[in-house]
C-alpha cells in the first residue's frame, strides 16, 4: 500500500472509529495506551501480544485480548495498529498489508484526536534531552503544554487532556515514524542521523535515515522545521526538501555563523550563542504565533555557551536546537537564558551518581550506539599531562555497531574499558588495543568491580555501553538504575 493509499483508507478513521474493527500488535506501554484511547473513542478493539503479556489484563481494563502470540483473531480487523517496538516484518503486520488492512502506528492515531499543537524531537542521539529541556523551557514560560512520546508518558495517554491551547512536546522514534500517514508536527526537531537501529533497517543506514525524515514529510510552508546544519546527511536532506516543496527550514549550527536560526561565534575570548530568527513586524502583527516566513531580525550575543547547565558539545547542539523552539512560540528571550542555564538533564544521560575515593561514577546507559559514546566522551577533559582519565564500561547486545568513529577518543581518553553482555568480545577486539586495561564482566557487579580496581583519584568511571540492553536488561533504565544501586553501595 502506497503512502497515498494509506491516507485514503484511513480517511474514514481519522472521522471516527466509533464501531470499527481494530487490532493493536504490541502489548507494551505505547500499545496499552491506543488501545485505551481506541476504545474510549468507540472502536471494537483487540490487543494481540506476541509475548506473555503480564498485568496486560489489569492494564487494559476489559479490552479483549491476547498473548503468547498471535492468532487469526488478530486478523479479523478493519485497522491495524503497532506499538513501536512490533517490526514492519512481523509475520502479522505482513499478512494483515497483504490481506489489505490498513497499518498505522501509535502516533498517527494519537495525532488523529489531538487538537494542540505539536512540537515533534527526533534524531539518532539527544532527543531525550532536547525534548525533555524543551518542556523545560515551556515550563518556566508558564505555557500550557504535556511531554510525551518516545520519553515518559505515551502520545495517547496525553491527547485526552490537550486543547488548542496546550503544545504536546514529543519525542519520536524511528519506529514510531516507520507507520505514520498524516502525523504532522508544527514544529519538526531533526537533531542528527546516524547509524543506529540498523538490525531493524536491514542494515541499511539510508533505509533508517529515511525514517526519520519522515517527520517532516506531511509539513506545510506555515510550520517549522529545525535541523542541524553541521550533520551533512541531514542537511543535504532537508536542503533538498526545502526547496521541492516549498519547507522554510530554521537550521542551527555549532561550527559557523548563520542569517538564519541559532548559531555560536566568539566575541571576547568567549563563545556566544546568537539567534537570528523570523519574528512578525508588530506594525502589521497577524494572529497567532510567528511562521518561519515573516520578516528576520538579529538578536546578537544571545547568552554565552560558558552558561548553559549542560556539559559538552552535544548539548550546545541540544540547547541551540531548544532555543529556536522557544522562540517559535514567543517566549521571552530572558525567560530561555534562565531555562537553558537551570536544567538539571535527564536520568541515565551522563547522570553524575557519586564520587567513591576520588572517582567519579556516571551513568550513561541511555548511550545505545556508538555516536552517543562519542558525544560521551567527547564532554571529558584529559589529565594535565595527557594521560587518559576515563574507565568505560560498554557492551550490551550489539546493533550492528562500527566502533572505528570512537578509536580516536578512546585512544585519547580512556585508560581502561570494562565489556559485558553479548557484544562484550567486539568491543574488546575492536578498542581493547587501545587502552592500558581491559576486563571482560559476567555482569554490571563484575563491571563495577572490575571498573573501580582500574580507576584511580580524578578518573571516571563511565557507563556508556553503545549497545541496547536487552540480553541482559529490560531496558536501558533498569540497566542505569543496576548499575546506580551497585555505586550506591560502594
Amino acid at each position: 500500500m502506497t503512502r497515498e493509499q494509506l491516507r485514503t483508507a484511513t480517511e474514514p478513521f481519522r472521522q471516527s472509529v466509533e464501531g470499527a474493527r481494530v487490532t493493536v500488535v504490541g502489548g507494551a506501554r505505547s500499545g496499552v495506551a491506543v488501545a485505551r484511547l481506541l476504545a474510549r473513542r468507540g472502536a471494537d478493539v483487540f490487543l494481540s501480544e506476541y509475548g506473555a503479556g503480564a498485568g496486560l489484563a489489569e492494564a487494559l481494563g476489559g479490552i479483549p485480548h491476547e498473548a503468547g502470540g498471535h492468532t487469526e483473531r488478530a486478523l479479523a480487523a478493519d485497522l491495524m495498529v503497532l506499538s513501536p517496538g512490533v517490526p514492519s516484518t512481523s509475520p502479522v503486520v505482513v499478512s494483515a498489508m497483504e490481506a489489505g488492512v490498513p497499518v498505522v502506528g501509535e502516533i498517527e492515531v494519537a495525532g488523529w484526536f489531538c487538537r494542540g499543537p505539536i512540537v515533534a524531537v527526533t534524531g539518532s542521539n539527544g532527543k531525550t534531552t532536547t525534548t525533555a529541556l524543551i518542556g523545560h523551557v515551556f515550563q518556566t514560560a508558564g505555557l500550557p503544554h504535556v511531554v510525551g512520546g518516545n520519553i515518559g508518558t505515551a502520545f495517547s495517554d496525553l491527547v485526552d487532556e490537550v486543547d488548542e491551547g496546550t503544545h504536546v512536546v514529543l519525542e519520536v522514534s524511528s519506529f514510531q515514524l516507520d507507520h505514520i500517514s498524516t502525523f504532522r508536527p508544527h514544529i519538526a526537531v531533526l537533531l542528527n542521523v546516524t547509524p543506529d537501529h540498523l538490525d531493524r533497517y536491514d542494515h541499511d543506514f539510508e533505509k533508517y535515515a529515511a525514517a526519520k525524515y519522515r517527520l517532516f514529510e506531511n509539513q506545510t510552508p506555515a510550520d517549522w522545521l529545525v535541523y542541524n546544519h553541521d550533520d551533512d546527511h541531514v542537511r543535504q536532506h532537508v536542503e533538498r526538501a526545502a526547496e521541492t516543496r516549498g519547507l522554510a527550514a530554521v537550521p542551527f549550527s555549532a561550527e559557523r555563523p548563520l542569517p538564519l536560526g541559532a548559531s555560536v561565534h566568539e566575541t571576547g575570548g568567549a563563545e556566544w550563542i546568537t539567534l537570528s530568527l523570523p519574528q512578525q513586524d508588530p506594525a502589521h502583527r497577524a494572529p497567532g504565533p510567528p511562521t518561519p516566513t515573516d520578516s528576520v531580525f538579529r538578536d546578537e550575543d544571545f547568552m554565552p555557551t560558558s552558561d548553559l547547565a549542560l556539559r559538552g558539545r552535544h548539548n550546545l547542539y541540544n540547547s541551540l536546537a531548544a532555543a529556536i523552539v522557544a522562540r517559535a512560540v514567543e517566549i521571552r528571550s530572558d525567560v530561555v537564558r534562565q531555562s537553558l542555564t537551570s536544567f538539571e538533564g535527564v536520568p541515565h544521560r551522563l547522570e553524575r551518581v557519586r564520587s567513591v575515593r576520588g572517582v567519579d561514577y556516571v551513568n550513561d546507559s541511555k548511550a545505545t550506539n556508538v555516536n552517543a559514546v562519542w558525544y560521551a566522551l567527547e564532554s571529558y577533559a584529559t589529565r594535565e599531562d595527557g594521560s587518559p582519565a576515563v574507565v568505560l564500561i560498554a557492551g550490551g547486545r550489539d546493533k550492528g555497531n562500527d566502533y572505528g568513529p570512537l578509536r580516536r577518543l578512546v585512544s585519547d581518553k580512556v585508560k581502561g574499558i570494562v565489556a559485558m553482555g553479548e557484544g562484550a568480545d567486539k568491543v574488546l577486539s575492536e578498542l581493547g588495543p587501545l587502552v592500558a586495561h581491559t576486563a571482560h564482566a559476567g555482569d554490571m557487579a563484575e563491571a563495577v568491580q572490575f571498573a573501580g580496581l582500574m580507576a584511580e583519584p580524578g578518573d571516571t568511571v563511565l557507563l556508556s555501553p553503545a549497545c541496547a540492553s536487552f540480553d541482559m536488561f529490560d531496558d536501558y533504565e533498569h540497566r542505569g538504575e543496576v548499575f546506580k544501586d551497585l555505586v550506591r553501595s560502594l
